[in-house]
């Protein structure tokens, strides 16, 4: 019998809606497991070891982490279009972009007073300081833009995304990509952060309809799970997802080592090789609760280091 795909994930994460947007175009029945926004999350880093950044993807006692890999994990295992089609080899650039320079221009536009009253007014003072404290070390390695620099980037970054869809065609390259739902969970971001949001988006209604195609696909089916379900069902998975190892100089299999990734929330899981080729990096871990776990990252934007460095 097929194992249930179970998304760890919060509701206001942009990536984890570029993840459940894949869902939707993908037509697939998913277990949801709902997620603390804030640190600390226990039974979180009771499956990665350390790695805190939303959404992971669980498979049995397989934990696939970052949204770019789960994205290519989705697209391998689930019918419907092809988000990695051969013939768009830029497509994963694209998605890249937006999954970094466009993000961070969303988040710094976003994180201006008109925009944070707007989503977050029905808080406590104690609340958005409790947020504050959380988000500003998980983002320390990333530079600021004021909202004005940021507004310019997006007026900019959106009027060429418009543009790219003036022949007409109904997503960004042609067929639908990758490219598509990582530009989309930006703009899905943006759209949410009130009236100063509303107006820059505004002049763009061919990439706002664009929008409204990719939002339409939905999430698929879901049901939620208890988070000590999900730990359960590592504890007793039989077997992991195959490996493969390409040798990198200096790296063994069965070696103790940590990653994390280069760009913002470094948190770092630590474990043994069991798997490393050009696109991921595996290691094996045990956990009290959840057993031995398999817990896989991209290559790209990951590092490797000893364990404990």
């Amino acid at each position: 019998m097929a194992q249930d795909l179970i998304l760890h994930h919060f509701d206001l994460s942009p990536f984890a809606e570029k993840i459940r947007l894949i869902l939707g175009c993908k037509a697939a029945h998913w277990r949801s497991v709902k997620i603390p926004m804030l640190m600390p999350k226990p039974d979180v880093v009771a499956l990665t070891g350390g790695y805190r950044r939303t959404p992971t993807l669980q498979i049995g006692a397989d934990i696939w982490c970052d949204s770019a890999l789960i994205a290519r994990v989705l697209d391998q295992r689930l019918a419907g279009p092809v988000l990695h089609p051969d013939e768009v080899p830029l497509a994963p650039v694209l998605a890249q972009w937006a999954d970094w320079s466009l993000f961070w221009s969303v988040i710094d536009f976003v994180s201006q007073p008109a925009c944070i009253e707007y989503r977050f007014g029905h808080l406590s003072q104690e609340e958005r300081a409790a947020i504050a404290a959380d988000r500003t070390p998980f983002r320390a390695s990333v530079p600021r833009l004021t909202a004005a620099d940021a507004g310019a980037n997006l007026n900019q970054y959106l009027a060429s995304l418009q543009a790219q869809l003036a022949a007409g065609q109904d997503f960004l390259l042609g067929p639908i990509t990758i490219a598509d739902f990582s530009v989309a969970q930006c703009l899905w971001h943006l759209r949410r952060g009130g009236p100063p949001a509303q107006a820059l988006v505004a002049p763009y209604t061919r990439l706002l309809q664009w929008h409204e195609r990719v939002l339409a696909f939905g999430h698929g089916s879901s049901e939620e799970m208890p988070s000590a379900d999900a730990i359960a069902i590592a504890a007793q998975a039989q077997g992991h997802e195959p490996t493969s190892f390409f040798a990198e100089v200096g790296v063994a299999l069965g070696q103790p080592i940590a990653v994390a990734a280069t760009d913002y929330g470094m948190e770092p899981s630590e474990g043994v090789l069991v798997g490393l080729g050009p696109s991921e990096v595996v290691l094996s871990r045990t956990d009290a609760r959840a057993g031995t776990v398999h817990v896989h990252f991209p290559r790209a934007g990951f590092r490797m280091m000893p364990s404990g460095a």
